[in-house]
């Protein structure tokens, strides 16, 4: 769980005054600083709640998107990119998973040097578990209502179609 740091004022608000005072306008820099601070939060919160289960939040998207796939499986490669993750994190991921018995690797017959990961039955019941555990978590957002929650998506999801994440929706080409 991240510390309440209870202090008696916004550090990040501080910080915006301070920077205005020395660079100029701050509106970015606070917000950018506290999606940073909610990471953390929301983080330490999932972590929380599926350590229990032997898990950290990046194992946990690993068999969530194991379970969506038709099979219950999936090329290494393909893991990493649906999680937007480097390929060294998802093996690590992988390794610990196939470790807790959540998780086989086999040779993908598809493609001669690929791996395939698939879920097991205990992965299953893991990922019940856990998605049982966080959704009572409401994922760490109980502060903000459904509204703020279908605010906020869109607008960090700007900021992740700027960032290329998403092909623009045909005829949304950017000049």
């Amino acid at each position: 769980m991240v510390r309440p740091l209870g202090l008696p004022f916004d550090p990040i608000e501080r910080a915006g005054e301070t920077w205005e005072k020395h660079f100029g306008p701050s509106s970015a820099m606070r917000a950018a600083t506290s999606v940073f601070r909610v990471q953390q939060i929301l983080l330490a919160r999932f972590d929380e709640v599926l350590r229990p289960l032997g898990l950290t939040f990046a194992r946990y998207e690993v068999l969530v998107l194991l379970t969506f796939s038709r099979l219950g499986e999936l090329p290494l490669k393909v893991i990493g990119s649906r999680l937007m993750v480097h390929p060294t994190s998802v093996t690590n991921a992988i390794d610990r998973l196939v470790a807790a018995g959540y998780v086989d690797r086999r040779p993908n017959p598809a493609d001669g040097r690929g791996v395939l990961a698939a879920i097991t039955d205990r992965g299953r019941a893991v990922v019940e578990e856990g998605t049982r555990a966080l959704t009572e978590l409401d994922f760490g957002l109980a502060e903000l209502g459904q509204a703020d929650h279908e605010a906020l998506f869109e607008t960090l999801r700007r900021v992740r179609l700027g960032a290329g994440d998403v092909a623009p929706p045909e005829g949304n080409t950017p000049s």
